[in-house]
């Protein structure tokens, strides 16, 4: 009989041991998990200081640097008093240059500003660097999807597109 409650007092130890040593890996990793919920993901810093007053289609089109868009924050908070905290602040302008930063100054910015962004933010734009040709196909494929071009505005965009995000 001493074996049988031996092993029960030994089977009934490491279950103890065991939900001991996962209450403490719960306990240590909550402030941890709390942490993280504190840290705001960049699109959330956007929807919740830019969009509760106005919708991405200013943001899409300004096309402005990191010093433009931190200005323009600084002037959001001071003149709309845009509840942005100062610790969002960066993180935002680093976002929005990434994703709606500058492009270059020539004809065809306007076109791809006003048409391309309305289904495709700058970064994509940019970084989808293409050869003329491919350039081409995709704004064929663009109109086969419904992107308003004119004949006019489609080789002005072609040319923009495939002079400052063509291939190297």
């Amino acid at each position: 009989m001493f074996p049988r409650v031996a092993f029960i007092l030994s089977v009934s130890l490491t279950a103890f041991v065991l939900v001991f040593a996962g209450a403490l890996d719960a306990r240590e990793s909550a402030p941890a998990a709390a942490a993280q919920e504190v840290v705001k993901l960049p699109e959330q810093l956007l929807q919740e200081n830019c969009q509760t007053c106005h919708d991405l289609r200013p943001i899409q089109t300004a096309a402005k640097s990191a010093d433009e868009w931190r200005s323009t924050i600084i002037m959001m908070i001071e003149e709309n008093g845009a509840e942005v905290a100062e610790e969002d602040i960066e993180p935002l302008v680093r976002y929005l240059t990434l994703n709606h930063g500058p492009v270059p100054d020539a004809p065809g910015k306007e076109i791809l500003l006003n048409t391309c962004t309305r289904c495709h933010d700058l970064q994509r734009i940019k970084i989808g660097r293409r050869s003329s040709e491919e350039w081409e196909e995709t704004l064929i494929a663009m109109l086969n999807e419904g992107a308003p071009l004119s004949e006019v505005e489609f080789v002005t965009v072609h040319g923009y597109l495939s002079r400052y995000f063509g291939v190297d």
